[in-house]
């Protein structure tokens, strides 16, 4: 699931929340964006935006597969209740 990497703080990213992960997602982007850091550090920062962006899709799949689960769970069982009704 959410990669190991870890943060400028030393937390697993998989520590983090989607939303701490897109806010630090955003904060990667702007620094890229203003172009005044050095190679190494647009680096460092492009690598750490992409395992951020990574680290997002997988929760957002896991999301959606839950998401997905509580559908197909609650049509089951309206099914059931419908068939036991008749």
């Amino acid at each position: 699931m959410p990669t190991s990497e870890t943060s400028p703080a030393g937390d697993p990213l998989s520590a983090l929340s989607y939303e701490e992960a897109r806010d630090e997602l955003i904060r990667v982007v702007t620094e890229l964006e203003q172009g005044t850091s050095t190679l190494e550090e647009s680096i460092a920062l492009w690598e750490r935006g992409e395992a951020l962006a990574r680290h997002c899709e997988e929760w957002l799949i896991g999301a959606k597969a839950r998401l997905d689960a509580a559908r197909a769970g609650a049509a089951t069982s309206q099914s059931v209740s419908e068939a036991a009704s008749e």
